[in-house]
């Protein structure tokens, strides 16, 4: 459970929950357990079958409905589960609470920040074919996300920022590496469909270390497809991205432009990581490792 998130702008709990679910969804009311109290949203395990996600800040309601209109379509072909919503809850001021929310499948597995890297190696062609997958042109009316999937150049600001902070381990070696990413050429193709966020910790892997499941969609967009290949840093060790890659490349034409774009977005959420979560939570250290993996390139 997240205890570095910010503040909420939405008090959120289980007896909430449970009056929403009964108010609008009755059939499906049944004993209701706390599971996650994350950086946007809270989730809840409802019964047996079926999970609770519930914003707990503000910023989070047009992710909410972007999750709500897209993931069922998603869903239907990709190669790895995702948690598109079964049921749509609206917002119920008169119960206390202005927010959509969603009722998704219960989907088994355990967190990937609790595996070691290389302990994730299982996971490694599964997670490249959903990438590759996912990653076809999105619609125009695709969401749209000013801090994923756009130019790197966008994120300039922020990542110097970062680097400039001292909370960040071998800022000068990762800022040579951010100005080569930089100086790659821009992503020319169409906007493809991006996950945004794809790191450890909305990764959920079988006890044998395979994926189970792709969660989290909040930053959902299209946009630059490196923003996802940065999962080969992020989540993966040397070996083991050589493996990630190596599917990704037999399954998409990408080039070498793009994998080094890549490694600079896997530069901005690693770096996002540590400065949201420090390097003492696993949170953090996902973000420490990823940086780690940048710098040997």
């Amino acid at each position: 459970m997240t205890t570095d998130a910010p503040p909420p702008d939405l008090h959120v709990d289980a007896e909430l929950a449970a009056r929403l679910v009964g108010a609008q969804h009755p059939d499906l009311v049944g004993p209701i357990e706390l599971v996650a109290n994350g950086w946007d949203n809270v989730m809840f395990r409802l019964g047996d079958r079926y999970g609770i996600r519930m914003p707990r800040r503000r910023l989070a309601i047009p992710l909410a409905r972007n999750e709500q209109r897209w993931l069922p379509v998603l869903a239907t072909r990709l190669p790895a589960l995702i948690p598109a919503p079964v049921r749509i809850g609206e917002p119920a001021p008169e119960l206390g609470y202005d927010a959509p929310w969603s009722i998704v499948p219960w989907l088994d597995g355990a967190n990937a920040l609790g595996f070691e890297p290389g302990q994730r190696r299982a996971a490694a062609v599964a997670l490249a074919a959903f990438v590759a997958e996912l990653g076809i042109a999105a619609p125009p009316d695709a969401p749209h996300n000013p801090y994923r999937g756009v130019p790197l150049a966008d994120r300039d600001e922020s990542v110097r920022a970062r680097l400039a902070s001292g909370r960040v381990p071998d800022a000068a070696s990762l800022a040579s590496v951010w100005e080569q990413a930089l100086a790659e050429s821009a992503w020319a193709g169409p906007k493809v469909w991006v996950h945004g966020d794809l790191h450890p910790a909305n990764l959920l892997l079988s006890a044998a270390g395979g994926l189970a499941a792709v969660v989290d969609f909040g930053d959902l967009t299209a946009g630059d497809p490196a923003t996802d290949l940065a999962t080969a840093w992020l989540t993966f060790d040397g070996d083991t991205r050589s493996v990630f890659r190596a599917e990704l490349d037999r399954r998409r034409d990408i080039d070498g432009a793009t994998w080094n774009r890549a490694r600079g977005w896997a530069l901005v959420i690693g770096s996002a990581m540590i400065e949201q979560a420090g390097t003492s939570s696993a949170f953090g250290r996902a973000g420490a490792h990823a940086l780690e993996q940048v710098l040997l390139g």
